[in-house]
C-alpha cells in the first residue's frame, strides 16, 4: 500500500489544530463533563436512572477523531464518582484501513459494579479488548435505557451532536490516567 505523500502533513495539520481541545484544565474538563452528561441525560431516556445506579462514569466529552487510510482519536475525561470528580484520564486510539475525514464524539463508559470500577482504577492504563471488555450499547430514536436487560459491568455510550452513535467500537482504546491538580 502506497501512502500519499500529504499524508503526514494533513495528520500533523489535523491534530496540530485540535490541539487547544487537549490543554484543557481541569476546571474545563469538569464544565464540558457536565454539559456532556447534560446532554447525555436529555437525550437518551432512562440516562439519569442508569447513571445514578454506577459505581462510576467515565465521560470523555470530545473525542476527536481523524484519518486518511490511517486515523487516531484522542480526548481528556474525568472519572466521577458519587457525583464528584476523582480522576482524569485521557483516551487514544489508532487504526488502519479505508477512513478519510474527521469527526467528533463524546463517550460515556459506565462501571455497574465496584469491583469493575476498581480493576479500572488499579490498572496503570486500560485497554479495551485487553485489559476488559466494555459493552457498546446501540439505541436506535426513541428506545431508552432498560437498566434491568443491562447486565455487563462495564458499559459504554458513543454520541455526537445528534444522539447516539451507531456501528462504532471502544476496540483498542486506550484509557490513560492523567496527573492534573484541580482548579
Amino acid at each position: 500500500m502506497r501512502i500519499p505523500r500529504l499524508l503526514p502533513v494533513v495528520l500533523l495539520t489535523t491534530f496540530c489544530l485540535a490541539q487547544p481541545a487537549w490543554a484543557d484544565s481541569a476546571g474545563e474538563i469538569d464544565a464540558d463533563v457536565d454539559e456532556a452528561l447534560a446532554r447525555f441525560k436529555s437525550e437518551v431516556n432512562g440516562a439519569e436512572v442508569f447513571l445514578n445506579n454506577a459505581a462510576g462514569v467515565l465521560v470523555f466529552p470530545r473525542v476527536v477523531k481523524a484519518g486518511i487510510g490511517i486515523g487516531g482519536e484522542y480526548g481528556k475525561g474525568a472519572l466521577r464518582v458519587g457525583g464528584e470528580t476523582v480522576d482524569y484520564y485521557s483516551t487514544a486510539a489508532g487504526s488502519i484501513g479505508f477512513q478519510l475525514g474527521a469527526q467528533a464524539k463524546s463517550i460515556v463508559i459506565a462501571f455497574m459494579t465496584e469491583k469493575a470500577l476498581a480493576k479500572f482504577r488499579g490498572s496503570a492504563g486500560f485497554k479495551v479488548g485487553v485489559d476488559g471488555s466494555v459493552a457498546l450499547i446501540d439505541l436506535g430514536a426513541g428506545k431508552s435505557i432498560d437498566t434491568a436487560n443491562i447486565k455487563d459491568p462495564v458499559v459504554g455510550f458513543v454520541f455526537g451532536s445528534k444522539g447516539l452513535m451507531y456501528n462504532l467500537t471502544l476496540e483498542g482504546s486506550k484509557f490513560t490516567k492523567l496527573d492534573m491538580s484541580t482548579d
